[in-house]
């Protein structure tokens, strides 16, 4: 055989397809229906695999890598319920627009209208859940369909693309040559001219603007470009719930989150007495509007999205754009300079920062049972600007987006939409295996509820066995754990006798099942010596450590269905 001509087994073209897509490391459980696959990532030995306990922690896992480094993220399962375990991870990344390829093995070709073992149509069930959904029907196809999914998991609003590959087209052969292949170019969406002028217009003419920055712009790495806007123009910046870290918290133009759960109170008060948004790579969900009529008020919105069905969705914008949210950004920072449009903080921006040093919540509360926001205070205080935080659903997903503090893009990951629960566990391990070739001493800290915990708790498994350490700190308020055995790796069985007393499980004996370590914290002056030794602990072991916090069970957090109207359930700061 010539050069042009040798063949070559159709899965390690799709291996030399993953690494030069810039994967290094998947997520997956191995089973017959994709052996050829697992040879292929074998024999080249280049990229790293963790073998995870389910499947939906596959998913999690490459949702938490692609989050932490904007690349895409691959989950590999076996035929059958391998794929319907994965349609949870798939939906969390469509909702959150997090770029992940999820692989599926299938029954050989001739059996799949038989109903064989395992065999189910996973395409179109992904479908309403995916970006692209396909089945590899002819192996020369293989190095062609990975690269289309790479491009649109990548291209305009970035999401999940599913891969099915029956078992006998694995195992063909394919005249392929890597040396001769690349990544498929990205289409860009730049904004149309005009319309950047027409917003610079309303943008000038506006006595009380706000930015608006949405997922959109950590997802186009446009922070830079957002601070950089927001200071010529001197515009005050709120962030989404998925824009966390866009702009540093402690940024004077900052002037936090506006909604009727993740909400400061400043922050709402702020946007009721503004009379334009600029709201740029956001979706205005209903958690952030809450109430239309008084969302809307009479102030005038402008909405940038790459995506064009976005802009309407929820209410008609008076001025639309599509747009990439970082080209966005710089044609307007070009379009303001070329006018000399540069300001000075006036009094508009003297107003919000009033407000944000005055309308605040209670932080430093020293009873027990503990509160909530204490434990807030204490995270925002131990850990510095570089560390990475995973959260996912419940009150503390509330408590984080009222309390918690981010100041860098991609440094806050939080499942906003679809908000799965045991989401935060695998999605850890995610962000600590993005960071291991770019930032291996970073610190990673999953922020977890007592009940969300015990979904996919089997992945601290998986954390132990490859040595993925990082820090969950829980907020306890007692409810009873649901969880009698925890399993450690494929060869042995454990039976845990789960620990239960007035506060419902022991969860640090649950962590102890799985080679993993524990404090429990019940006055909040101990908060922080239990987590600075988590923090030691996790280094030295190479393990997850928990700090189990445990709260006021009738905890509640502020909420309303308006953002007039968030009620208020502790005491606020005395004037």
């Amino acid at each position: 055989m010539t050069e042009s001509t040798a063949k070559i087994p159709a899965m390690q073209a799709v291996v030399e397809v993953l690494k030069s897509e810039g994967v290094d490391t998947v997520f997956g459980c191995p089973g017959a229906a994709i052996l050829p696959l697992y040879a292929a990532l074998e024999a080249d030995g280049s990229i790293e695999h963790l073998i995870v306990r389910h499947e939906e922690g596959a998913t999690h896992m490459a949702d938490g890598w692609a989050r932490t480094n904007g690349n895409v993220g691959v989950a590999i399962g076996t035929s059958g319920p391998a794929g319907t375990n994965m349609i949870t991870g798939l939906y969390t990344c469509i909702a959150d627009s997090i770029p992940i390829i999820c692989i599926t093995g299938q029954a050989v070709s001739s059996k799949l209208h038989q109903e064989a073992f395992q065999a189910v149509d996973i395409v179109d069930i992904a479908k309403p859940v995916t970006k692209w959904a396909v089945q590899i029907k002819e192996a020369a196809q293989a190095p062609w369909i990975f690269r289309e999914a790479f491009r649109i998991a990548r291209e305009g609003r970035p999401g999940p693309v599913l891969i099915d590959i029956p078992l006998d087209v694995q195992k063909q052969l394919i005249t392929y040559r890597p040396e001769l292949d690349a990544p498929l170019p990205l289409k860009t969406v730049v904004p149309h001219a005009p319309r950047v002028e027409a917003a610079l217009d309303m943008l000038l003419a506006a006595e009380r603007p706000f930015i608006l920055a949405g997922g959109g712009v950590i997802l186009s790495e446009a922070a830079a470009e957002l601070r950089e806007l927001a200071e010529y123009l001197q515009i005050p910046v709120q962030v989404t719930l998925m824009g966390k870290g866009a702009l540093p918290d402690d940024h004077p133009l900052n002037i936090g989150m506006t909604g009727i759960q993740t909400s400061q109170r400043y922050a709402n008060t702020s946007f009721l007495e503004s009379d334009l948004i600029l709201a740029v790579g956001a979706r205005f969900g209903d958690r952030h509007t809450g109430t239309l009529d008084t969302y809307r008020g009479n102030r005038k919105f402008i909405h940038v999205d790459i995506e064009p069905t976005q802009l309407g969705r929820v209410f008609e914008p008076d001025l639309g754009i599509v747009s990439d949210a970082k080209l966005f950004l710089q044609a307007l920072l070009h379009a303001a300079r070329s006018r000399g449009a540069q300001s000075k903080a006036g009094a508009w921006v003297a107003r919000v920062q009033e407000l944000k040093q005055t309308l605040t919540r209670r932080e430093d509360f020293d009873t027990v049972p503990i509160k909530a926001p204490r434990v807030y205070k204490e995270i925002n205080e131990v850990f510095d600007e570089k560390a990475y935080f995973v959260t996912a659903i419940g009150l503390y997903q509330i408590w984080g987006g009222q309390h918690q503090k981010t100041h860098l893009p991609r440094h806050y990951q939080v499942c906003g939409q679809a908000g799965p629960l045991g989401w935060e566990i695998p999605a850890a391990i995610g962000v600590k295996k993005a960071l291991q070739n770019t930032d291996p001493d970073a610190e990673v800290v999953g922020i977890v509820g007592d009940y969300g915990f015990q979904f996919l708790v089997e992945e601290l498994a998986v954390a132990a066995q490859y040595n993925v350490p990082f820090v969950l700190i829980m907020l306890n308020n007692e409810y009873l754990g649901l969880i009698r055995q925890a399993s450690i790796g494929y060869e042995m069985n454990y039976e845990v006798n789960i620990h239960y007393d007035e506060y419902g499980t022991d969860n640090v004996k649950i962590m102890e099942a799985y080679g993993c370590s524990g404090r429990r914290v019940f006055n909040p002056a101990d908060i922080r010596p239990a987590i600075e030794w988590a923090r030691k602990e996790a280094a030295s072991t190479s393990r997850p450590v928990l700090v189990e916090i445990m709260i006021e069970r009738e905890a509640n957090t502020p909420h309303g269905m308006s953002i007039d109207g968030v009620k208020e359930f502790e005491p606020l700061p005395e004037a």
